[in-house]
């Protein structure tokens, strides 16, 4: 049984651990003006995008996920031969119409498979499953991780389904938005009310940083601290303290909107480190995805991981 991994690009991971894994990406193309990137998880290039445009316009970015004649043209122009059943692991539904256009894709895709795959030589039936992993952007590489870790295994496909979709429900993924200004802008363009000029405005003027969580598809502010680097501290306390506690799954990701030196600098990064590696959790760290930055802006930093229900206690 060859068993496929889709991911889209708003999920951070490390390009290499895709590629090692060959993991297929699902781009989300960026425009800023005339400044068009497809994000690919190539971090070079999204480094360069975000030095030259994201920056000092990043709020009025138009992003563009694979409408669903794309992946039904990916899928039936090559995933339906070089795999027999394909888990599409996507960003929240409620934050992204990718999960949707990947199950409207599905039925043509399942419809039409068979004259692909006959032609290449295979008479065995295809399978899809597209799973809403229900965070954003470190979090989400989460399931991925352990998709692999279980194709690995030679688990059975049901067996791989009900953990991936068990882990997709006690995934937590925590961010701390560097510049709420940016924030607010961003949600203006989008035509989200959520961040108010007032409440940027206080939080800039009293550096006081919201820890937001992604958790069953919702995004809420979790706790209010005072200065950035104090909050990512706290943050990462956080993360610590659920992994000694026990994870569900060993994997722990982490992605910061900018060079990776700047987010093994942050204070309270190499506890956490010290504290995955004595507790045997792998640590996936990556550049924030093009489509992760234009909407939550430069120097953002996102910790995900799969636990039991919890409630953010700042240390």
């Amino acid at each position: 049984m060859r068993i496929g991994i889709v991911v889209d690009s708003a999920c951070d991971l490390p390009h290499e651990f895709l590629e090692k894994n060959n993991i297929v990406v699902l781009p989300i193309t960026v425009r800023i003006g005339e400044a068009v990137l497809a994000d690919h998880r190539d971090e070079e290039a999204t480094l360069g995008f975000l030095h030259a445009h994201v920056a000092e316009r990043g709020h009025e970015a138009e992003t563009t996920p694979f409408t669903v004649n794309q992946i039904r043209d990916l899928f039936l122009g090559k995933l339906v031969i070089d795999y027999d059943h394909v888990f599409c692991l996507t960003i929240t539904r409620t934050r992204s119409p990718i999960h949707d256009n990947a199950m409207q894709a599905s039925f043509a895709i399942l419809n039409d498979y068979k004259p692909a795959r006959q032609a290449a030589g295979y008479n065995s039936p295809f399978a899809l499953r597209v799973i809403d992993t229900q965070n954003l952007f470190a979090a989400q590489g989460v399931t991925a991780v352990e998709a692999v870790r279980l194709r690995e295994a030679g688990t059975g496909l049901q067996q791989m389904r009900e953990r991936l979709e068990l882990l997709a429900a006690n995934t937590h993924g925590f961010m701390i938005p560097r510049d709420l200004y940016y924030l607010r802008a961003r949600a203006r363009t989008k035509g989200d009310r959520s961040v108010g000029l007032l409440s940027a405005a206080l939080g800039s003027a009293l550096d006081i940083k919201p820890v937001l969580r992604g958790y069953r598809g919702a995004t809420e502010p979790v706790a209010k601290i005072k200065g950035f680097e104090n909050a990512v501290e706290q943050m990462f306390r956080h993360a610590g303290n659920q992994v000694m506690k026990g994870l569900m799954a060993p994997t722990l990701c982490m992605s910061y909107g900018g060079e990776l030196s700047e987010l093994r600098a942050l204070p309270g990064y190499q506890r956490l480190r010290d504290i995955c590696e004595n507790n045997k959790v792998e640590v996936f760290e990556s550049v924030m995805s093009l489509t992760g930055m234009v909407n939550v802006g430069k120097g953002a930093v996102v910790v995900g991981f799969a636990a039991e229900p919890h409630e953010f206690k700042p240390g």
